[in-house]
């Protein structure tokens, strides 16, 4: 019988019969190894979160304008860092401000030294506040002449919305001081501030604007002395010197409450100016805050330009030019500082012109930017309390 299956004819007819039964084998390919047949995996998973990533909806442009409660303005600024890039240092920052925050953040106030791109900000906050599923904040970037840390791109300014009632009389905002030294124009500040019934303890926060970091030395101890529960902040404003020497401004809590909504003071100590009040003493439930309007080119046309589009961004918030507390003008260049208050003085009211700050800066987010401007204001349904 075994010698029966040994022959060659059977086991040709058996491997035929059998061999239908097996697989077929893969033809091999150029470079396969002998045996081997080559198995592609694909990854569904990752192909998923591909698919999932890509579908993300690109991040909402930041708001014009927001309203906030007045009673729970709080008030911080971003630490300097000494290594990176402008958009990982102000990725770095934001990520850290989202972290402590104490409420919502409303307002962010950019302040960029170095030659990175100013409008990679706005991006990038709109990044972060989307990825976090969180109420995107008005916006202002200013370039400056340099920062007090060597290797600082950027530092920033935020107001935020406390959990809790934190100013329950009110805010006060303080026009800039010009002065020849810091600690001049820190005086100045509380000058006014006594003039309003507050003391240098109520302070929230305080920016100082210098023309030369190297000649206003101890800065940060001047201010910290003076203010000690103050968020601070200084800058220097254009990389040439510029005039005036220093300008520090401040916001502060209030710490009797009076009647009217908003309050236009000038201490008899301090300078009295046509063009702005020295201090503004709100008590209105909210205010409206207002991201940063530019005028593209130098003549009047185009500063009407910006403060139309600001009035009408207002407007969409129930507010009005009239009714400013506060106003930040960054110019980059003093020569058009006539024909901006010629304009100016069409929009703001007169009688009780805003607090204000206007100083000199080395750039804005467009390079052919020539003025920036936002404010702060009292929305009409409070604006009659006066």
């Amino acid at each position: 019988m075994l010698q029966f299956l040994r022959t060659p004819l059977l086991l040709v007819v058996l491997l035929s019969f059998f061999g239908g039964f097996l697989p077929a084998q893969k033809k091999k390919k150029p470079g396969d190894e002998d045996g081997y047949i080559p198995v592609v995996i694909t990854d569904t998973k990752k192909k998923k979160d591909e698919d999932i990533t890509q579908s993300l909806p690109p991040p909402k442009d930041l708001p014009n304008v927001v309203v906030a409660e007045t009673e729970r303005l709080t008030y911080s600024v971003s630490s300097l860092l000494p290594k990176g890039l402008l958009s990982a240092q102000t990725r770095e920052i934001l990520k850290g401000m989202v972290r402590s925050s104490r409420g919502n953040i409303v307002k962010l106030r950019a302040f960029v030294a170095g030659s990175g791109d100013l409008r990679r900000i706005g991006e990038i906050v709109g990044e972060a506040f989307t990825e976090k599923h969180l109420n995107l904040p008005v916006l202002s970037v200013v370039q400056v002449g340099g920062l007090p840390m060597e290797g600082a791109q950027v530092v920033i300014e935020t107001t935020e919305l406390d959990k809790r009632s934190v100013n329950s009389n009110g805010v006060a905002f303080i026009s800039g001081q010009s002065a020849s030294s810091v600690s001049e124009s820190l005086e100045k500040i509380k000058r006014a501030l006594r003039g309003g019934g507050m003391e240098p303890d109520d302070a929230l926060r305080v920016t100082c604007f210098v023309s030369s970091l190297e000649d206003q030395r101890n800065i940060r101890q001047a201010m910290a002395s003076s203010f000690p529960n103050a968020a601070l902040n200084y800058v220097q404003m254009q990389r040439e010197p510029v005039t005036p020497a220093v300008e520090c401004e401040a916001v502060a809590r209030i710490r009797v409450a009076s009647s009217p909504a908003m309050r236009f003071l000038n201490p008899p100590d301090l300078d009295k100016s046509p063009y702005y009040t020295q201090a503004a003493l709100v008590t209105s439930p909210k205010l409206v805050i207002t991201g940063t309007q530019l005028a593209f080119g130098s003549q009047e046309a185009d500063f009407k330009l910006a403060f139309d589009r600001l009035q009408r961004a207002l407007a969409s918030s129930n507010a009005r030019l009239e009714h400013v507390v506060m106003s930040h003008q960054y110019m980059t260049s003093r020569s058009i500082i006539d024909r901006l208050r010629a304009v100016r003085a069409n929009y703001f009211s007169t009688a009780n012109p805003p607090a204000s700050t206007l100083l000199p800066f080395e750039g804005l987010p467009s390079l052919d930017a020539s003025f920036g401007i936002d404010v702060i204001a009292v929305p009409d349904s409070t604006a009659a309390q006066r």
